[in-house]
């Protein structure tokens, strides 16, 4: 008995497939907030956090070939304040900064070289696997104390990505388009102890 499917129908089924299998890809390949706690120490708060960095083959590549890439933290603090029996919320900005670290391989030293822009410390790693660990680990980052008065109302989040504008020039409109460089994490809210 010889089954013929109309070619429509074959068309459908391939394009589901593809659905699932893109959905499953970008999703795996996206930066991932595993973690993030705030916690109380002495008169200040801290965030305590890991993120995840599966960086895609094309990512790896350019970090192998000595492409500087740099990663992007994001943290806001808002004040969330419930409105119409807490059916809506009014959000309002309190602040918001971004951290920069660059990651660039040292073929002659063979180590990975992690150089936090902002306070400008590097730090050397002999693999890639150590250096995005190192990365993904937020320890102690004090969050502002002229707003944290009262916590009732605030939430902080925070999230990860690759800053595409920071490629050399070359590159970058290649990566702006290419979902090989869209690893940014959702935004994830923070725990308050």
């Amino acid at each position: 008995m010889v089954f013929i499917m109309h070619a429509s129908v074959i068309a459908r089924i391939n394009a589901f497939f593809l659905f699932l299998l893109f959905s499953v890809v970008v999703h795996a390949d996206t930066f991932k907030v595993s973690s993030a706690q705030i916690s109380k120490i002495g008169n200040g708060y801290v965030l305590n956090a890991k993120i995840e960095y599966p960086l895609t083959a094309r990512v790896l590549e350019a970090i192998d070939n000595g492409v500087p890439i740099t990663f992007e933290q994001q943290f806001e603090l808002i004040e969330s304040i419930p409105l119409l029996g807490g059916y809506w919320q009014w959000n309002e900005t309190l602040w918001s900064t971004n951290i920069h670290h660059e990651l660039r391989y040292h073929a002659l030293s063979q180590q990975y070289v992690l150089h936090a822009l902002d306070t400008d410390n590097q730090r050397n790693f002999p693999s890639l696997i150590s250096a995005l660990h190192a990365l993904g680990k937020i320890e102690g980052f004090s969050l502002p104390p002229e707003h944290l008065d009262d916590i009732d109302n605030l939430v902080f989040q925070l999230r990860s990505g690759i800053d595409l504008h920071a490629l050399p020039t070359p590159m970058r409109p290649g990566a702006l388009i290419s979902s090989k460089w869209q690893l940014t994490s959702p935004w994830v809210e923070a725990q308050w102890d």
